[in-house]
């Protein structure tokens, strides 16, 4: 839930009490709640990426693939943009875990791999670049690989079909459209 921190007090027996206002009533989850233990996470406050975002992107892949030579996938398409442009983490995995690894992680979704990069500074180690998928976006990252998609259509000479819906979503994200 969205929120903003009001107030931090200490205690005398060291404790930190948290104050969070929030929209929307809590009352009935609090009323659950209030006596047990949960887990907290807080963090800044980012707008994640929208449904018509993501339909767009894959209207867009669909597209490129379409326009390709060779047949290829519109999942690829959309994985080597994730590639080229997406979030991902290096981490460096013992050399006998990282095939388990990436079995795991391509398992949340399409663009959730892994590539073995090269070998650790640890010895027994791969260096491992671990993607995310555009699901876990916000509106600057979809933003950013929209842009990706539409560039390398204007690069192969293809006219989108999703033309109009690009530069709706561009003003509605404030960026300016190629």
């Amino acid at each position: 839930m969205k929120g903003r921190l009001k107030d931090l007090t200490i205690g005398l027996d060291g404790t930190q009490n948290i104050t969070v206002s929030v929209l929307g009533d809590f009352r009935e989850d609090f009323k659950k709640l209030k006596e047990v233990e949960v887990d907290v996470l807080i963090k800044k406050f980012r707008r994640k990426r929208s449904l018509d975002s993501n339909a767009l992107c894959w209207a867009v892949c669909q597209e490129l693939a379409d326009a390709m030579e060779t047949p290829t996938p519109k999942e690829e398409i959309y994985r080597t943009a994730i590639r080229d442009v997406g979030e991902y983490v290096p981490l460096p995995i013992r050399a006998d875990a990282v095939e388990a690894f990436c079995t795991n992680w391509a398992v949340k979704g399409i663009g959730w791999f892994a590539d073995i990069v090269d070998d650790s500074k640890i010895p027994g180690y791969k260096l491992v670049f671990a993607y995310y998928g555009s699901s876990t976006y916000d509106t600057k990252q979809m933003s950013k690989l929209l842009d990706y998609l539409v560039d390398e259509a204007n690069q192969m000479g293809i006219t989108l079909k999703a033309s109009k819906e690009i530069q709706q979503k561009a003003r509605e994200l404030n960026v300016k459209p190629d």
